[in-house]
């Protein structure tokens, strides 16, 4: 059966991927990006299933009128994919005023104000299923990557919650979590000037690390998009779809020490308790 997919960051990566594949699969896109003509050659070849529209994600107007405009043209939306984001690559100390507001704007207010405009419209036609694109740094962090973790431990947390307000709508949610993979999300990246003192800390670590290619990309942006696709058309959707081995092993091992440090803490944390 015929899906409608409305996708967000459409014009590169993990956007432009699925935007690919579903389109080969004879599934309609409305595919949103800040510049449309990025997917001219889709829409020679898909001109009657490929929908674009410009968007973005910072002007919350804009988002409210394009998915709006995506419902009322095209009718059911069935997967809302909210992928749209970047990165600041840099030490806290090191980012600027301009950096912060604007990769919070991006990848947390940018997503909550997607999410909120799909919500009635879901609502509206009993239900629908939404992917929150996040990354493996929604559970774990690198040192460089502060505000790029504080969005998306951010967005995790706020979908998390809704996630519980709608499900009696008939509105589910994933999280997808992959690790680095194969796209130009390195090319894409806003680094700040460095300051010396951090080379022989861990945020210079990681930096040459990048620079040197030693840091592991082995996600493959097919593949991840792939298992994306078959985790919506699955019966029942998990909250959360980690992708990658070195996701998975990361993760993991994250999860397995903060159990056992909140372990550790089972009497302090229980002796504030009021007593009756």
């Amino acid at each position: 059966m015929q899906k409608t997919w409305f996708i967000t960051g459409a014009s590169s990566g993990l956007g432009r991927e699925m935007s690919e594949q579903l389109l080969a699969r004879g599934d309609r896109v409305a595919a949103t990006l800040r510049q449309p003509s990025a997917l001219d050659d889709l829409q020679q070849r898909y001109p009657q299933t490929l929908w674009t529209a410009q968007l973005d994600v910072t002007d919350h107007a804009q988002i409210r009128e394009v998915s709006a405009r995506a419902f009322a043209q095209l009718g059911r939306i069935d997967v809302v994919v909210s992928n749209a984001g970047y990165a600041v690559f840099g030490a806290a100390e090191e980012l600027s005023d301009e950096q912060i507001e604007q990769q919070l704007a991006t990848n947390l207010s940018g997503s909550i104000q997607v999410i909120r405009a799909v919500l009635p419209h879901l609502r509206a036609q009993g239900g629908g299923r939404i992917l929150q694109v996040s990354s493996e740094g929604g559970q774990i962090s690198y040192p460089n990557f502060s505000l790029y973790h504080a969005s998306k431990w951010g967005i995790e947390g706020f979908v998390e919650a809704v996630a519980q307000e709608v499900a009696p709508f008939g509105i589910e949610f994933t999280v997808i979590e992959p690790g680095p993979t194969r796209t130009r999300f390195g090319e894409n990246l806003v680094v700040p000037t460095n300051m010396a003192i951090y080379d022989a800390t861990p945020a210079g670590d990681v930096r040459r690390a990048i620079a040197s290619g030693e840091f592991a990309i082995r996600g493959d942006a097919a593949k991840t998009v792939a298992a994306m696709i078959r985790c919506a058309d699955a019966d029942r959707a998990p909250k959360r779809l980690v992708l990658g081995s070195g996701s998975y092993e990361r993760i993991r091992a994250a999860l397995s020490a903060r159990l056992i440090e909140l372990e550790a803490q089972k009497a302090i944390t229980c002796s504030v308790d009021a007593l009756e």
